[in-house]
């Protein structure tokens, strides 16, 4: 087998809290191969974002990382700063959840999105002004051209998130790392963006990593996920078999509480209680405290990563029992 283009391998992000440090991500390992799609999913703290920053080594301030993380056999956590240069922007593209980070209120939206064409793919100013405009055109932008020319306060909140799509893409990446990429969009943009995503895999061999509470959205499209609570990985398994059939209550618990034409006029079954404080996880499982197949030995110790079909993997005591949704 040919070695995958990211390799992550016990990440884990250290955070101070008021009490001192804990483990926001703790002990994930993953691997995406050329032209894979992996989503992560999971609630706000469960340690997706931390997840998807280290892959660019883009440590957020009082996060500490240790572990490995290699994208195409250069380690990031070691890597220069030259070798970062090259890697950002040009091998791994990256959609920011907030557009702030990624627009600079400063600069028209063309000449931003033209920048890293210009500098890695060498283009001229005017094939990089076309290939910003040909982008936003994609993305199905009304009137590209006065986008192009636009400030990014000028933009709707979804036409700056297409746009910050464009900047990650501008300099045709070989991995594109998504992070809540629909979080600003209404149900036909959300349906654009991820259809030119497909289409720039299928093109030519673009590795996704897409960071998403959006499950309904996001799932049926990538090949694999990879859920996460608590900062560890309770899931992971082909998508469409995790959907069909999950093997962890948690996973099962965000399927559930999806909306779908089949439970339309029903109220929704919500996931009881809320996921625990960084510094205040319980002992043993962390998602004993919400779970109905809770037992004593949740209490006791950390289910570990096992696999349970294959390709599947859950960390849990009772996955046997989880029902369908």
């Amino acid at each position: 087998m040919s070695k995958p283009l990211l390799a992550i391998r016990g990440l884990v992000a250290t955070v101070r809290t008021s009490t001192g440090t804990a483990r926001a991500v703790d002990g994930v390992e993953l691997d995406l191969e050329v032209g894979g799609s992996l989503g992560i999913v999971g609630e706000s703290g469960s340690g997706k974002t931390l997840t998807a920053l280290a892959v660019a080594g883009l440590a957020s301030s009082g996060v500490h990382y240790t572990g490995s993380v290699r994208f195409d056999g250069l380690e990031i956590s070691t890597a220069r700063r030259e070798e970062l240069d090259v890697v950002r922007g040009r091998r791994i593209g990256f959609l920011f959840q907030e557009t702030a980070g990624a627009l600079d209120p400063r600069i028209r939206v063309g000449e931003q999105i033209a920048a890293p064409a210009r500098r890695h793919l060498a283009l001229d100013l005017r094939a990089a002004s076309a290939r910003a405009r040909d982008l936003l055109a994609t993305l199905v932008v009304p009137d590209p051209d006065r986008a192009a020319a636009a400030f990014p306060h000028e933009l709707s909140g979804g036409m700056r998130q297409r746009a910050a799509l464009a900047l990650a893409l501008s300099a045709d990446p070989d991995l594109l790392v998504l992070d809540e990429p629909t979080s600003a969009l209404d149900p036909a943009s959300t349906s654009v963006v991820l259809a030119h995503v497909e289409r720039e895999r299928a093109r030519r061999g673009l590795a996704v990593l897409v960071v998403t509470h959006d499950l309904a959205a996001v799932g049926p499209r990538v090949d694999r996920l990879l859920v996460m609570y608590a900062g560890r990985v309770v899931e992971s398994g082909p998508a469409r078999d995790v959907l069909a059939r999950p093997a962890h209550p948690y996973t099962l618990g965000l399927l559930r509480s999806l909306p779908t034409r089949a439970r339309r006029g029903q109220k929704l079954a919500a996931i009881s209680g809320a996921p625990p404080p960084i510094a205040a996880r319980p002992s043993g499982c962390a998602f004993r405290t919400r779970c109905p197949l809770a037992r004593a030995i949740c209490a006791e110790s950390i289910p570990t990563l096992d696999a349970v079909a294959p390709n599947r993997h859950a960390a849990c005591f009772a996955s046997a029992e989880v029902p369908a949704p």
